[in-house]
């Protein structure tokens, strides 16, 4: 059904033997619309995302993806998501082309696809006259742009980003934030912070998270 969420999460829990970092989390989102989880450092953020991205699996709960049960059918549910962790997965010997193809034949753009799709993620991400340019020469800005456009390279319906203003100047915050709100018109977007005003410039919906309950949710 078209009405259907396209981000399903039900009671999910992350624990770590005694400690308990994530209690209970429920959350739907839409395609259109862009989700911020907040929370102080700690409050169990990046764990959340990376159980959505299914690099980390919960301790109970579920999570489904267009459908797809990301336990039961991970490669599906994989498949309609992108994700950048806080630290970019950058190589600074390759060039943005290079790490792009590499990032777009990784997960599945068929080759005779992958230069259109590298062209289409670059342009999205203001990276049209970076091709040739080492990852390790880039300043923080471009390689947080560079870290976008991986997680798009192959048009996925959910995109989750993992503190992805941290460390940027002010110039470098507008530039990201307006990208956000650009991918939120096409797909599902699901970002993390700890700074209040970040989900104020880019969100639709907000969840705040305190040790790893959810606090608060405000459309």
């Amino acid at each position: 059904m078209d009405d259907e969420p396209l981000v399903q999460v039900s009671g999910l829990h992350k624990r770590y033997g005694a400690a308990h970092a994530v209690r209970g989390l429920n959350l739907t989102l839409q395609r259109g619309q862009i989700l911020g989880l907040l929370g102080a450092n700690g409050a169990g953020k990046t764990t959340t995302m990376a159980m959505l991205a299914g690099v980390l699996a919960p301790t109970c709960g579920s999570i489904l993806i267009a459908g797809h049960d990301l336990a039961k059918h991970p490669l599906a549910a994989k498949a309609s998501l992108g994700y950048l962790p806080e630290a970019a997965p950058l190589y600074p010997e390759l060039s943005v082309d290079e790490f792009l193809r590499h990032c777009a034949i990784l997960r599945g753009v068929p080759r005779a696809h992958v230069n259109a799709a590298v062209a289409r993620s670059k342009l999205r991400c203001a990276l049209t006259d970076t091709g040739k340019r080492l990852l390790g020469n880039l300043s923080k800005g471009y390689r947080q742009r560079v870290g976008i456009a991986q997680a798009i390279v192959h048009e996925p319906d959910l995109v989750i980003l993992d503190e992805p203003t941290s460390g940027l100047d002010p110039a470098q915050l507008r530039e990201i934030r307006s990208l956000i709100r650009e991918l939120g018109a096409q797909h599902a977007v699901v970002l993390s912070t700890h700074l209040l005003p970040e989900a104020q410039h880019v969100c639709d919906q907000v969840q705040i998270i305190h040790q790893g309950e959810l606090a608060l949710s405000a459309p």
